[in-house]
């Protein structure tokens, strides 16, 4: 398992910022939305599917190098995290009164949100493509 999980990381790692600030000044610049990926990487089966299931296919990686700008919002049961990391993501946690993952969030740059999804989304690429654009109107 954490092998797989290791190589599921490192597959997309480069596309996912941990900052919301850095990610809505980089969202900002590029005209983009930003995406919370809100997860429990290492113990969430649902979290595991939707990673598979979209943001690991290249279609996903794809839209997003020009549409979104991404944030991972992490709780690893097992997976080491940076003290300041951890509180940033409780924050953010808190904030957006987030319950259960995942859960996905996408924002304007000034933060205004525009889309919420609370658990597994189906339907794959085309359906997270489908949802984003249509946030994208708002």
């Amino acid at each position: 398992m954490a092998c797989w999980m290791a190589v599921q990381l490192t597959a997309s790692a480069d596309e996912w910022m941990t900052s919301l600030p850095d990610a809505q000044a980089k969202a900002a610049k590029e005209k983009k939305l930003v995406l919370m990926d809100f997860t429990g990487s290492d113990w969430c089966m649902w979290c595991h599917k939707m990673h598979e299931e979209v943001f690991a296919k290249p279609e996903f990686l794809n839209y997003a190098k020009t549409n979104v700008v991404l944030v991972v919002v992490d709780f690893p049961a097992r997976l080491e995290q940076s003290p300041n990391l951890k509180a940033a993501n409780e924050a953010l946690k808190d904030k957006y009164k987030v319950s259960g993952y995942p859960t996905l969030i996408a924002l304007k740059p000034d933060g205004k949100v525009v889309w919420t999804q609370q658990g597994y989304l189906a339907g794959g690429t085309a359906a997270m493509i489908a949802k984003l654009d249509e946030a994208k109107k708002k």
